[in-house]
């Protein structure tokens, strides 16, 4: 092993499988409500049952590679939705679950006011906040008691310091959010603004859908996280499973 190398040898990071609040969601927004029917807190929102489906044809896509190329770090978002989706994984990986780590740096974007309510409950219930996404946007719009992309930003970059540390030379496995995909693709590719909503813009993260990086000498001796794929559902397609997709609510200009 090469002791000057920085990073770990693979990294991938999947966004969790369905959640009940995905399910809730989409109901909100085809009725037009202006609020997401559900009685508890976003962090304690479980897996809807195609969410555990596609956690396990994640964890059974993990479990037929080779046991020297499977993660051996596993890190996730303490929601309960992220930490139910690496049981899965785990499970189906023949792994003790006791070596989850679950990091509060990797949680869900928090959206303060507009915790529970669609983009017309934002609309109708704060106006001048709407307006200011709408011209702002999301990357830099924080509203009250929440986050904006780059308060997410912050706090992950000092989970790619904890990867560089402490992980450099493992194959680590990280499950999280949608936002959390986006924004380590940010801090990792070394993005602009401008390219990270572009990609936001082409397509949602697909639940359990996965990203990818392999560590490549360039530059040497530390090298790099080199992406590999991007949002890669095809585990949970081939397993015969449906590929869902669920935006961030709600959204700002992107």
């Amino acid at each position: 092993m090469r002791e000057e190398q920085r990073w770990p040898c693979t990294l991938w990071i999947a966004r969790h499988g369905q959640s009940a609040g995905n399910v809730a969601r989409d109901a909100a927004q085809a009725a037009r409500a202006l609020a997401i029917e559900y009685d508890v807190r976003d962090a304690d929102i479980p897996l809807s049952q195609l969410g555990e489906h596609q956690a396990d044809a994640l964890g059974a896509w993990f479990a037929a590679m080779d046991e020297r190329s499977r993660p051996n770090v596993l890190l996730c978002s303490p929601y309960v939705r992220a930490r139910q989706t690496l049981e899965h994984v785990v499970a189906r990986m023949g792994m003790d679950p006791a070596c989850i780590v679950q990091d509060e740096r990797l949680r869900e974007r928090e959206f303060g006011i507009f915790d529970g309510l669609t983009r017309l409950g934002v609309e109708d219930r704060y106006p001048d906040q709407a307006r200011a996404l709408t011209a702002i946007g999301k990357f830099y719009h924080r509203p009250p008691g929440g986050e904006s992309w780059c308060d997410v930003i912050l706090r992950l970059r000092s989970v790619m310091d904890t990867l560089a540390l402490e992980y450099r030379h493992c194959r680590v496995l990280i499950v999280a959010h949608q936002v959390t995909v986006l924004c380590f693709r940010y801090l990792i590719e070394k993005m602009t603004e401008a390219q990270i909503l572009a990609i936001d813009r082409e397509g949602d993260v697909a639940n359990c859908g996965v990203t990818e990086y392999a560590l490549v000498d360039d530059p040497p001796p530390v090298g790099r996280l080199a992406l590999q794929r991007y949002n890669f559902s095809a585990p949970v397609a081939a397993a015969g499973e449906a590929v869902t997709t669920q935006p961030d609510v709600p959204a700002g200009r992107k």
